[in-house]
C-alpha cells in the first residue's frame, strides 16, 4: 500500500464532551501507528474549542485538526462528509478510523463511496505490515467466525471500530498536541440538508457503548417491571437492554434490543434477567467479558454461556441485587 501513513480519527462528542468510544479509537490508532510509522491526527468537528478539544489533545495524538463551523455543532452526515473530504487536500491519510456508533455507521460508507476507498466495519482487531499494509479483524456470521481482511485499493481506507474492543490508555501523562484550526469550504451539495431539531434525543447511555448492560426478557412479565432493571442500571451506571420478544411486544424501544437483529454489545458485565438465551440473542452479547444470568428455568440456554448463574425469579432477585450493590458501592 502506498500513500501517506498518517491515521485520522474522527472524534464523536456531545455537549462539548468527548465520547469514550472516540478515545478507544485514538488508542487503536496509536497502536497501529507504532507499526506503520505514521502520525495520529484527531479530527474534531464543531464551533466550540472547549474542554472536549483539550481532552483529545491530551489523549496521545500528534495533532488535533479542529474543523470550525457552527454548522458542525450538530451531526449531519452530509456536512461532516463535506468537511472531512474538503480538508484532506493532496495528502490523504492512510486510514480514517471511526467508532462503530450510529453516526460512524452512517458516515463511514459515505466517506468510502465519496473517496473510492475500501471499507471495513465493526472491526475488533487492527494490524500493519510493510508488505500488505493495514489488516483488520472483524466478526462475521453473528460472531460465529472471524474474518481477516487486507485493503487493496487507494488510501485512505475507512474503518469502523466496535465499541469496547479497543480500550484507551490513561491520558494524563501525554503531552498536549498542537491544535490546528481549519474552516470548511461548503459546496452546494453539502447545504442540501439542514437539521432543524431532534424530537427524541439519546438522553440515556447507548447500549453499544456501555461498559455494563442490564437486559430483560419475557421473564420480566411486563413493561411495568422494567423499572427494576432501570434502578439496578442507575446504581451501576449501566445501560438497559432487552431481548427481541420484549421489543416485539412493545415493552421497550428497538434501540434497546440486543441480538442478531438488534444491537451487538461487548461490555465488561452483562446481566441477563429473565432471558432464556435463544441463539439470536446470544449472537448479540456473547462477546461480553462477564455474563450473569438470572432465570427461573435451570435448563435455560443462557446458563451455558454465563459465567455466573442465579436460578430464581428476576422480579424477586433484582431488588436484592440493587440493594446489595448500593451498599457495596457506598464503602
Amino acid at each position: 500500500m502506498s500513500g501517506h501513513k498518517d491515521i485520522w480519527v474522527v472524534i464523536e462528542h456531545s455537549d462539548g464532551r468527548v465520547k469514550p468510544v472516540s478515545l478507544e479509537a485514538v488508542h487503536a490508532a496509536r497502536q497501529l501507528s507504532s507499526k506503520s510509522g505514521g502520525q495520529v491526527k484527531a479530527v474534531y468537528l464543531g464551533s466550540q474549542s472547549g474542554d472536549g478539544v483539550k481532552v483529545v489533545a491530551r489523549a496521545g495524538v500528534n495533532q488535533v485538526l479542529l474543523i470550525v463551523d457552527s454548522e458542525l455543532d450538530t451531526y449531519t452526515s452530509s456536512r461532516y462528509l463535506a468537511a472531512l473530504v474538503g480538508c484532506m487536500g493532496d495528502s490523504p491519510p492512510s486510514a480514517i478510523l471511526l467508532p462503530a456508533t450510529n453516526h460512524g455507521k452512517e458516515l463511514a460508507p459515505a466517506l468510502a463511496s465519496s473517496l473510492g476507498s475500501g471499507l471495513a466495519t465493526d472491526c475488533i482487531g487492527l494490524d500493519y505490515s510493510e508488505s500488505s499494509g493495514i489488516k483488520v479483524e472483524r466478526p462475521v456470521y453473528a460472531g460465529k467466525a472471524l474474518s481477516y481482511m487486507e485493503f487493496l485499493g487507494p488510501v485512505p481506507v475507512i474503518i469502523t471500530l466496535r465499541p469496547n474492543a479497543f480500550r484507551s490508555d490513561p491520558i494524563a501523562d501525554y503531552k498536549e498536541a498542537p491544535i490546528i484550526e481549519h474552516s470548511p469550504a461548503w459546496t452546494e451539495h453539502s447545504r442540501l440538508l439542514h437539521l432543524k431539531e431532534i424530537v427524541k434525543g439519546g438522553g440515556t447511555l447507548d447500549i453499544t457503548e456501555a461498559r455494563i448492560v442490564v437486559s430483560g426478557g419475557l421473564g420480566m412479565q411486563g413493561p411495568e417491571n422494567f423499572h427494576l432493571l432501570e434502578e439496578l442500571a442507575g446504581v451501576l451506571g449501566a445501560a438497559v437492554g432487552a431481548s427481541r420478544p420484549v421489543v416485539d411486544n412493545g415493552w421497550r424501544d428497538y434501540s434497546n434490543q440486543v441480538g442478531q437483529t438488534g444491537r451487538t454489545v461487548g461490555p465488561d458485565l452483562y446481566i441477563a434477567c429473565g432471558i432464556s438465551g435463544a441463539v439470536q440473542h446470544l449472537a448479540g452479547m456473547s462477546s461480553s467479558k462477564c455474563i450473569v444470568a438470572i432465570n427461573k428455568d435451570p435448563h435455560a440456554p443462557i446458563f451455558e454461556v454465563a459465567d455466573y448463574g442465579i436460578v430464581g425469579d428476576a422480579l424477586e432477585i433484582l431488588p436484592i441485587l440493587t440493594r446489595e450493590f448500593k451498599n457495596a458501592l457506598r464503602t
